[in-house]
């Protein structure tokens, strides 16, 4: 289980354009069409992560939650499935259904939507707002497997509250950590 950090791209960033397969609706599905009213989450994760696994009810409840509020989730994994079988598109249809995941989970075949996001590990979260430019990346919570605190997602809660209230975070972003994207050879 490797420990890889997030890239830490500055806030302001606009979000790169991707239109991608939703391996649970089996449509392609743009980023202009499903971000949220005020805010989107972009979320790098896969299937066999023990940092995602770690952190999936707590995704599929801060999903929940945040969609009445106008934050759309959308998750991308972009691991090489020749190499990592289980992360691929069928194997995550399966993963989404059992983890109820009220979001599209996306097939990122090319990895070049992962590229474009400086992804670096799963999960890799970022926030936009309403017109798409980076306001927060970085941890879910300080909860990692294995260190005992609860899963609780304040930072990124923290950080979506701000967004909808219209109030700068000034909280210290914190790195994800977790395994890093298993890119292509």
């Amino acid at each position: 289980m490797a420990n890889t950090p997030s890239n830490m791209i500055p806030l302001g960033t606009k979000a790169p354009l991707f239109s991608l397969h939703d391996t649970v609706s089996n449509k392609m599905v743009s980023l202009e069409n499903a971000k949220g009213e005020k805010g989107t989450i972009i979320m790098f994760i896969c299937n066999h992560c023990p940092f995602v696994i770690h952190v999936n009810s707590t995704l599929v409840n801060m999903a929940n939650a945040y969609a009445e509020k106008g934050i759309n989730f959308i998750a991308i994994s972009s691991n090489d499935v020749v190499n990592y079988p289980q992360d691929g598109p069928d194997k995550m249809k399966i993963h989404a259904e059992a983890e109820n995941y009220p979001f599209p989970y996306l097939y990122d075949e090319t990895q070049e939507v992962a590229k474009a996001y400086d992804a670096a590990c799963t999960p890799d979260l970022y926030v936009f707002n309403k017109d798409l430019k980076l306001t927060y990346r970085g941890q879910l919570d300080d909860s990692r497997p294995g260190n005992g605190l609860p899963v609780t997602g304040a930072d990124l809660a923290y950080a979506l509250d701000c967004l909808i209230e219209g109030i700068e975070n000034t909280q210290t972003q914190k790195p994800s950590i977790g395994c890093n994207i298993k890119w292509k050879r």
